[in-house]
């Protein structure tokens, strides 16, 4: 089975080259509001991210992916983050461009990295926080067979005296891939 590969599209390690990529993507202050990023960050930082990163969860802690078509094409990036040894569990971050949106490709990344996390590195859970306005989302991480599993009050500040909600989405692995 491949984790990584479909007849639409690759999920691969990240590489040097993908230093652009990264650079429009974490410094797009509209998806700033839905996670909590609150500044840009430096090519040079990023260089440095994408130079260090082994894709080894056990060493990184994370497993950072550039989402592809078959031709090469960069549309998203999927991380999985914050990997706990002690409980199996990891948080998943997505994030696909706007003119790939709504086909579908999300959801194909997720399941992938969904199965691979159960499969291969026999985790336990999968979880994302989502904004709670962040409808798309919720969507996605539901149609992928996450589910609500508790709410964050006043998690995000979306401006000085505006918070918003967040939702964990949890996925437990065993039950879906045993």
């Amino acid at each position: 089975m491949n984790y990584f590969k479909s007849s639409r599209l690759v999920l691969r390690a990240v590489e040097p080259e993908d230093l652009e990529l990264y650079y429009q993507i974490e410094n797009d202050t509209e998806l700033w509001r839905n996670n909590v990023t609150t500044a840009p960050f430096s090519r040079y930082a990023l260089r440095r991210f994408l130079e260090q990163a082994s894709c080894d969860v056990y060493a990184d802690g994370r497993v950072p992916l550039v989402i592809t078509l078959h031709d090469s094409t960069p549309i998203g990036l999927i991380d999985m983050y914050d990997y706990s040894v002690a409980h199996q569990r990891a948080e998943v971050g997505i994030v696909v461009r706007t003119p790939w949106q709504r086909q579908g490709y999300a959801l194909e990344a997720l399941q992938f990295l969904s199965r691979y996390a159960a499969c291969h590195l026999h985790l336990h859970q999968l979880y994302a926080i989502v904004a709670a306005d962040n409808v798309p989302a919720a969507r996605l991480f539901s149609k992928a067979g996450f589910r609500v599993s508790g709410r964050l009050a006043d998690w995000l500040c979306r401006d000085v005296a505006e918070y918003v909600d967040a939702s964990i989405f949890t996925l437990f692995l065993r039950q879906s891939f045993s």
